[in-house]
């Protein structure tokens, strides 16, 4: 479980296909405190650390989530939004986050609101319903709020956000372009509310 609210910026350093894809991101978390085991999501996905140095950690990613994540997102060079898991007791800053991601979208436009960045991301058809203005949403595994929903003829959805200086800096979302695909995570509560009025239009 996490918060959406990074701790630290990672760089993928090596990878190497095996049986899965086994990748390894330098960090500045004291590595010396992470367990073998241990969950790290990574830009949005929740990843098991299978190997440690120091300052840096290893994942194993399966073919599965290499599908369902953004396209050249476990490549030499990226970068990594990093959050380590939920402890009991820590602060709950943004909002609940399993790490799993929904679905990919595409940054649509970036323009400027006063010292912020305004961005539309388009979401796709099957995540539309889970999406409300002043919802929460995970990109890239910030926890951000929705501004606007704008819904498209093909069932898509453009939805706006406004990402302040800081932001910007403490996580990659200050280096995303028009163009770009991002990891994709629906608010816990709406995909329940969502199944709930599923069930309850089809009794």
């Amino acid at each position: 479980m996490f918060t959406g609210i990074i701790t630290d910026i990672g760089t993928i350093v090596a990878t190497e296909q095996r049986g899965d894809l086994h990748v390894r991101v330098a960090c500045s978390y004291d590595t010396g405190s992470i367990d073998i085991g241990a969950s790290i999501a990574c830009s949005g996905a929740c990843m098991t650390v299978v190997e440690l140095g120091p300052d840096w950690f290893a994942i194993d990613i399966s073919g599965e989530s290499v599908s369902r994540t953004a396209a050249d997102r476990w490549v030499t060079g990226r970068k990594l939004n990093l959050e380590r898991s939920l402890k009991l007791g820590d602060e709950l800053g943004g909002h609940i986050v399993t790490g799993h991601v929904d679905g990919v979208g595409t940054v649509a436009s970036i323009g400027s609101d006063g010292d912020s960045k305004r961005f539309e991301i388009r979401a796709p058809a099957e995540l539309a319903p889970y999406l409300a203005e002043k919802g929460s949403i995970t990109v890239d595994g910030v926890s951000l709020t929705v501004n606007t929903i704008t819904d498209q003829p093909d069932g898509s959805t453009l939805f706006g956000l406004n990402i302040i200086p800081h932001t910007a800096a403490v996580t990659t979302i200050g280096l995303l372009e028009v163009g770009d695909s991002v990891n994709l995570e629906i608010d816990v509560l709406a995909r329940y509310l969502r199944r709930m009025e599923q069930l309850r239009t089809s009794a």
